[in-house]
């Protein structure tokens, strides 16, 4: 039986520009990703059968353990893509990246999947392979697995590593919904003012960390249908929405004001990471 245990940070958004809409449905983005210290693990076991069989398990009953789990989707390409026939897999997802949070927690476990797969299977595809997988499976795939800090355009699949800066960060998240990827764009494409909201702020970000520079063109999109946001802005006002949200973030090892226990998330104590997805000894 081969063996392989891997961790899978979560990321925040310290800038996201929505630009022009694509031809493919998707928007063009500029976006400062930073990986943070808030980790999924992952472990596969693996052996030979004499057919593929695939059984995801976990600790949460918030995400599906079958074929609409973007790990089994990832371990599928990989089989596919390496050709590789009759193996049982078993993958237990220990999830700790809040759901549905903008916070990268599926892509970032697929990422994490591929990653395994090639380590494990002893590096049947390259580096270009792997993260033409990534881009196949979703934005933010390519960003999950090499982490730390880099500036993504295109979709978000194109990234460019930048230096780290060392920050503290607190995340507050409404429970109960999430808001998708999808929900977002689509609001922010109906705004009647969208190009007076999108400052140059993530180049200046790539040259140098400012937090005055912060900034996410999806916030204005959505917080306005969500009374739960407007709650966390009017007590947090520095807070920045991550991605599509609901999640928001602040630099700081605490939140310097509370939230109900049962109608928020606060995840505090966290920082930035310059690493991606790593296996864990």
């Amino acid at each position: 039986m081969l063996k392989i245990k891997v961790a899978a940070p979560a990321k925040i958004n310290l800038t996201l520009e929505v630009l022009n809409k694509r031809e493919d449905g998707f928007h063009n983005i500029k976006s400062i990703m930073q990986a943070i210290s808030l980790f999924d693990y992952l472990t596969f076991k693996i052996e030979d059968s004499i057919n593929t069989q695939i059984i995801l398990n976990g600790n949460s009953d918030k995400i599906p353990y079958d074929s609409k789990n973007l790990v089994y989707k990832a371990i599928v390409k990989f089989l596919e893509e390496a050709e590789i026939k009759n193996k049982k897999i078993e993958v237990y997802i220990e999830k700790n990246i809040p759901v549905e949070a903008g916070l990268a927690g599926g892509s970032t476990d697929a990422a994490a999947t591929f990653f395994a797969l090639n380590k494990v299977f002893d590096r049947p595809l390259s580096e270009t392979q792997i993260n033409t997988l990534c881009a196949s499976l979703g934005s933010d795939l390519n960003f999950c697995l090499y982490g730390g800090t880099a500036l993504c355009t295109g979709r978000g699949e194109n990234i460019k590593r930048i230096d780290t800066p060392d920050i503290d960060v607190t995340l507050i998240k409404p429970t109960g919904f999430g808001i998708s990827a999808k929900e977002a764009y689509t609001k922010f494409a109906n705004l009647s003012d969208k190009e007076k909201i999108c400052p140059d702020n993530t180049d200046k970000m790539a040259e140098k960390f400012d937090s005055s520079l912060l900034y996410n063109s999806l916030e204005k999109a959505v917080i306005n249908d969500y009374p739960e946001l407007l709650e966390i802005k009017k007590a947090l006002p520095e807070s920045i929405m991550s991605g599509s949200g609901p999640t928001f973030f602040i630099l700081s090892q605490k939140s310097p004001k509370s939230f109900e226990k049962n109608r928020f998330i606060t995840i505090e104590n966290l920082k930035s990471i310059s690493t991606g997805v790593f296996e864990v000894c």
